[in-house]
């Protein structure tokens, strides 16, 4: 999994995953990035060495380098970046909970005006139109479609602002941090905290079905789940961390479904998956000062490719303690669809996980990390079909993104569906996809159960 994690910071509201550990009484040890991302990308005839760019801790640094390869477009980084900045100091300023709450929008709006009129102003805008309202460079605006390819995994025109926002200044005030002892650490002291405040964490407990059937006023209503083994757990509200896709067209009956979720399926349709490698490496191997965080690219005209967009992260450059001495994690990811996978005997399957990972390690080598492949002491490979089985997601899906050009997030649904007393979280709801964004769907959806179960007060 991932190992660029953001939400850790101490200061504001977006330090989402610092809050809900605090939530159940947990506080997590975490190392500091200095570098979110080492950008390796395509040469150009300006560039015959290719574009290289590290997108700093310290947002000055970052613009002074981003400036310095790009000196003509100084005002536009600047301003493009400035806009960003608009989006997170207002998101930050504002508690985050359920935008479906009429008196939480209207406490917040009593508090912050100029801050729910800056979002406001953004809500329908995407990134892609406030860079080329800036910027003329091809090059740089190429460079800002990998900055959202990155975490969203469609470029620019197709991310929204608010999105891009937080992830891009979030990394400059909280910062990216790594959890001690691996991001596994994370879910461990979560489940942990739940415990202690008499949650209960089942485990081995595959959900197979959830219960819905009419209520008093005709309309269906989600009455509990049904597990794979046929125990039937009920409760007055159920909440969904599964895609839209498996939500609706596996767990809950087809008779039930409504509209609305087919409509979503009409607007939105399934991001790659991805094909991983974990290694363990010689220590050795590594360039000098290297980052934990790596994105590489040959050419602009494979970044949405499968297998185009490479991506590395070496979390013990951060924290040691998750190696053995003399050793690294290496993790390469790219973007992949499950297709490709599909229909192969168990010998084809493991013969076609070696070539490409062969394949992708010689990449990698020519890129960025010469001698890797001898220095690998220990490999093991995942593509699509991992993806779907151990995260069950459909197609291994990273998530939902737009079939066609969205007007920044107001097409994105909320927690709330219309299944009464069914709930959505995750990368299928608003905010979308990435961490804090993820999480920014938990806060959200907690609210809004908790004002529909008449334990917090609402409208």
């Amino acid at each position: 999994g991932s190992s660029m994690m953001f939400g850790f910071g101490d200061e504001g509201t977006t330090n989402l995953l610092t809050r809900a550990l605090a939530a159940v009484g947990k506080k997590m040890e975490t190392v500091p990035d200095p570098t979110q991302i080492h950008y390796h990308l395509p040469a150009s005839e300006a560039r015959p060495g290719g574009l290289s760019v590290r997108v700093h801790r310290d947002y000055a640094d970052f613009v002074a380098e981003l400036t310095q390869r790009f000196p003509h477009e100084a005002e536009g980084i600047r301003r493009f970046y400035g806009d960003c900045w608009k989006v997170f100091n207002a998101l930050n300023s504002l508690e985050l909970r359920s935008l479906e709450e009429p008196l939480y929008l209207l406490q917040q709006f009593a508090r912050r005006p100029g801050a729910c009129l800056t979002l406001a102003s953004f809500l329908a805008t995407n990134s892609g139109d406030v860079a080329r309202r800036y910027i003329s460079d091809e090059e740089l605006l190429a460079f800002i479609d990998m900055e959202c390819f990155c975490w969203s995994t469609v470029k620019a025109e197709f991310t929204p602002m608010i999105n891009a926002g937080m992830v891009f200044c979030d990394r400059h005030y909280g910062g990216i941090k790594y959890p001690k002892g691996g991001v596994g650490r994370i879910a461990e002291e979560m489940a942990q905290g739940l415990r202690e405040h008499g949650g209960e964490i089942r485990y081995k407990a595959n959900v197979a079905k959830i219960l819905t059937e009419p209520g008093e006023d005709g309309a269906v209503r989600a009455t509990g789940v049904q597990l794979v083994g046929g125990e039937e757990i009920r409760a007055k509200a159920v909440v969904s961390n599964a895609t839209r896709w498996d939500t609706f067209q596996r767990l809950v009956d087809a008779t039930a479904v409504p509209d609305s979720e087919r409509k979503f399926l009409g607007r939105y349709k399934k991001a790659p998956s991805f094909f991983t490698l974990h290694m363990g490496i010689e220590a050795d191997v590594l360039p000098a000062g290297c980052d934990c965080h790596h994105i590489l690219l040959e050419d602009w005209a494979r970044l949405e490719d499968a297998r185009g967009t490479l991506f590395v992260s070496i979390p013990s450059v951060l924290d040691p303690s998750v190696a053995p001495e003399g050793r690294h994690l290496f993790h390469a990811f790219t973007p992949d669809w499950i297709d490709s996978w599909e229909g192969l005997s168990p010998a084809e399957y493991n013969a076609e996980k070696d070539r490409v990972a062969d394949e992708i390690v010689a990449r990698l080598e020519s890129l960025h990390f010469p001698g890797l492949a001898e220095a690998t002491v220990y490999r093991e490979v995942g593509t699509p079909r991992t993806h779907r089985r151990f995260l069950a997601r459909e197609d291994g899906t990273y998530g939902p993104i737009p079939s066609r050009r969205p007007a920044g997030l107001l097409g994105m649904p909320f927690n709330r569906t219309d299944v009464k007393g069914l709930y959505c979280v995750g990368d299928s709801t608003f905010p979308g996809q990435g961490v804090n964004a993820v999480a920014f769907s938990g806060f959200a959806c907690a609210h809004r159960a908790l004002v529909d179960l008449g334990l917090e007060p609402g409208l």
